[in-house]
């Protein structure tokens, strides 16, 4: 089995691979309705060119530049190169407010940005002309005219086209210690304003090395294919879908947008995808919804899939499924398996909890999916299941290798190894309280089974206590809650309450069908004051209440104004919801429930 180096920092990692792959394949784009590649080589010159233009401006080592752009190969050639002229890359979310790249802007000290488009330049040029520490702008696509202020702009193919590459002498600058600051990343402020977290070299070559081990010795390590969808400026894709790719020497293709993710899917026959939870949820219902319409034989088979798949789960096949086990082997799960390509080993969930019952239904239908877990804080992968440990989909499995965890006393999850942030910038009482002697106390609640597998409850700041003392598990019940067909989006709430509440977005389709169905006009305003539309909704709500146990069972709830976004900030850029701004919008009609 081929053996991982010991990288002494990211830049070096991806010159060492350029070196050995040339001119084969690495970052893809579709362009002009073609898939077009940049190639090791190709990446590693323009790399090596933007580095020393970056010098050029006189930015030096230790400066930060703030990177904003959706994903394509530019984003991952602009971090290389922040890296290797010795700067430190600052990924923000193309989501952001011009308010949020002015917080980061000033917080960070950033002293030029990289953005890639003008729809993007609308909300950052503004900000970086206010801010004080901002010189230069450079824009990856060309930049309106007639700018003028105090900080200097810059057309990214001019300043590459003024460098000549030399990759060796680039390559051998690249000296920086795994100690060494590579990206300052802001958290997408699940609780209030980002903080920026210290990401060393050697934390984020922690998780690649520990990620290369799962996929080396649990599926074996050959010609890999990534495609990029989540925002390279999470600390998930950064790490998951950026560097550990190359890590791998693996290509890279970047998707066209949520949108037509399936079809990209199916193009470019990813062997890893590195996802979320709520993405299978959606996929989830939409398989649901094209067997319901097959017939019964297409339900028959799936009822009978999911059934096998949770007995393999729990324990093995028995004798007497194995029969019908063969049978879904060559009709129900090829079909599904040439929707995502025909050839993925595995799909790493993280960014948010998994429900169970999401994992088992793709493992039924041939799918590995491997849950993982993590946080910013830790660059960000802690865990993940892997089948030689096995797979149990209520856990975030065991640790990656050279990780140490242990639970405290109040069943916090701590975690200590080079993982570990270096800190919060400028924000010491901050990192004094997260981390402590060493360890990263991680706010989550969990403890660790026979087997070495983490096993998550709840975030310690998200549990609501009920009024008698009672502690609830929110995301387990919005879990459940979400996985019914009628509903979108979920939050409960019911701290210091007799009994939970709920706030809930109902499914759109879902909508449309019970509006024609029921002679109203497909209207969500009018729809979320009908009474009879709500009956409808209490229905999917007591068909959960029947799965839960008495303090967990939301009682009352009201229907949302509007599905929860990014750009009514009711959801992070990694699309978790944001408790506070929601309590903030519905928290007097949530206290209501309980007058009534």
């Amino acid at each position: 089995m081929r053996r991982f180096e010991h990288f002494p920092n990211l830049v070096t990692m991806f010159f060492a691979r350029a070196a050995e792959k040339g001119d084969a394949p690495f970052l893809w784009a579709k362009q002009g309705g073609a898939w077009r590649p940049t190639s090791w080589r190709e990446a590693a010159e323009t790399v090596s060119r933007l580095a020393q233009a970056l010098a050029r401006l006189g930015l030096k080592r230790g400066d930060l530049v703030m990177l904003v752009s959706e994903n394509r190969p530019e984003w991952c050639i602009a971090d290389l190169a922040i890296m290797a002229a010795g700067c430190v890359t600052v990924p923000t979310y193309t989501t952001n407010t011009e308010r949020d790249h002015q917080h980061i802007l000033d917080d960070s000290g950033a002293r030029a940005v990289i953005v890639s488009s003008q729809k993007l330049m609308k909300t950052v040029l503004p900000a970086a002309q206010r801010t004080s520490g901002c010189e230069h702008v450079i824009g990856i696509e060309a930049l309106p005219a007639g700018q003028t202020s105090n900080v200097q702009f810059h057309d990214w193919s001019a300043l590459i086209a003024a460098e000549t590459a030399d990759v060796a002498a680039t390559a051998a600058a690249a000296d920086f210690a795994r100690s060494d600051l590579a990206c300052l990343i802001y958290t997408s402020g699940t609780g209030g304003a980002p903080r920026g977290v210290m990401q060393p070299h050697g934390a984020i070559l922690h998780n690649v090395e520990g990620c290369v081990e799962v996929i080396a010795e649990d599926f074996g390590w050959s010609d890999e294919v990534f495609l990029s969808f989540l925002p390279a400026s999470h600390a998930y894709e950064h790490t998951g879908g950026q560097m550990f790719p190359i890590g791998l020497g693996a290509q890279i293709y970047y998707s066209e947008g949520l949108e037509k993710l399936a079809s990209n899917i199916e193009e470019t026959r990813p062997t890893i995808m590195v996802v979320v939870p709520r993405l299978f949820e959606v996929l989830r219902a939409r398989i649901l919804k094209q067997i319901e319409k097959q017939g019964k034989l297409s339900q028959y088979l799936l009822k009978r899939a999911l059934d096998i798949g949770a007995k393999e789960l729990a324990g093995g096949i028995p004798v007497w499924d194995r029969p019908m086990d063969f049978l879904l082997g060559r009709t129900l799960r090829p079909k599904v398996g040439a929707r995502f390509g025909g050839r993925i080993k595995a799909m790493v969930s993280g960014g948010a909890p998994m429900n169970p019952e999401v994992g088992i239904f793709f493992h039924a239908l041939g799918l590995t999916f491997l849950q993982g877990y993590g946080q910013t804080e830790a660059a960000p992968v802690i865990s993940c299941n892997r089948p030689k440990a096995g797979i149990k989909l209520d856990t975030v499995g065991p640790p990656l290798r050279n990780t140490e965890v242990r639970i405290a006393e109040d069943g916090e999850i701590l975690v200590r190894g080079e993982l570990v942030m270096k800190g919060y910038w400028r924000n010491p009482g901050l990192t004094e309280k997260t981390v402590v002697g060493g360890w990263l106390h991680t706010g989550d609640v969990g403890h660790v089974d026979a087997r070495g597998r983490i096993v998550i409850t709840d975030r310690k700041k998200d549990l609501i206590i009920l009024d008698k003392g009672d502690n609830v598990a929110p995301q387990r019940v919005e879990g459940m809650l979400t996985l019914q067909a009628e509903i979108a989006q979920a939050m409960v709430s019911g701290d210091r309450r007799p009994y939970l509440v709920g706030l809930i977005v109902p499914e759109a389709d879902w909508m449309a069908e019970w509006a024609k169905a029921n002679g109203r006009p497909y209207d969500y305003a009018a729809l979320r004051e009908d009474a009879a539309f709500h009956r409808a909704l209490a229905v999917a709500v007591d068909r959960v209440n029947g799965e839960l146990s008495v303090i967990e069972k939301v009682r009352r709830f009201i229907v949302a104004d509007a599905p929860f976004t990014v750009e009514n900030e009711q959801l992070t850029p990694s699309v978790k919801i944001r408790r506070h701004v929601l309590k903030a919008v519905y928290g007097e009609r949530l206290d209501a429930l309980y007058k009534r």
